[in-house]
């Protein structure tokens, strides 16, 4: 059964990894975008450390390097999310662009910070 935890824990790091390194990736755009009343200079400063972070966490869980760290960075990062959507947006939990996503990764975060 061991060797199957192994395998499973693997498979959950890969995948919040890939789904990280992906939608980190994605944010690489913001570097070129100026302040609007849309997209406000601090949140566009958020975005371009996060387009540096998600990734760089992403690949350390999928190679298995510093995983702790990378799987709290990215529970940190969820939470400040979920904060904005929640407190800050008003977004209901399902509505397109809702938090179940993000409620989902902070906890497969945590599940990955909390296997070793």
């Amino acid at each position: 059964m061991f060797q199957i935890n192994d395998l499973s824990i693997f498979l959950l790091r890969a995948a919040v990894g890939l789904i990280f390194l992906i939608h980190g990736t994605q944010k690489w755009k913001m570097w070129k975008m100026q302040p609007s009343e849309q997209m406000p200079a601090k949140m566009i400063s958020m975005m371009k450390m996060l387009s540096v972070a998600e990734p760089l966490a992403g690949l350390l869980l999928i190679s298995g390097i510093f995983i702790q760290w990378a799987a709290i960075a990215l529970a940190v990062i969820m939470i400040g999310a979920i904060y904005f959507k929640v407190l800050v947006w008003k977004k209901k939990f399902t509505e397109v662009g809702g938090w179940e996503f993000d409620l989902l990764l902070l906890i497969a975060s945590l599940a990955i910070l909390f296997s070793r």
